[in-house]
């Protein structure tokens, strides 16, 4: 079976429990209640042949970059979310993409998948679950 291709542009349209995830990650009250105030656009670029995925989280305070090959673990530099690096590694469990970070907070990672035009993105920490959902761009 044949992955799906998450190459586009989707722009959030819902957002549920970030203040809880964002505050398991030791961010600052100021800092969360900004965050959970923003839009996100994510622009991703997917390569199915090579498995190279590159996700740009674009926002109006802050935008962060993630290059990756699916199923290759590398060093993410999380210093500008968090103040963190971690060892990561996506890989694909049926059509989600399925990210794990180790390092100093337990259970961290996310799960990305689609649904129609609906991109979803699951985010966990420390037994603590965000969830948004993006629409992609006509």
């Amino acid at each position: 079976m044949s992955k799906p291709n998450y190459t586009g542009t989707y722009h959030m349209v819902e957002q549920d429990n970030m203040d809880s995830y964002l505050e398991a990650l030791d961010i600052n009250f100021a800092l969360r209640k900004i965050v959970c105030l923003l839009k996100p656009t994510k622009e991703i670029t997917h390569d199915l042949a090579t498995g190279a995925m590159k996700i740009r989280t674009l926002t109006t305070f802050k935008n962060f970059n993630m290059d990756f090959t699916i199923g290759e673990e590398f060093t993410e530099d999380l210093r500008p979310v968090d103040g963190r690096t971690c060892q990561t590694t996506v890989s694909w469990e049926g059509d989600k993409l399925v990210c794990v970070q180790k390092g100093e907070k337990e259970g961290r990672g996310w799960t990305h998948w689609l649904e129609g035009s609906k991109l979803h993105l699951e985010m966990r920490v420390q037994g603590i679950i965000a969830k948004q959902v993006f629409k992609k761009a006509e």
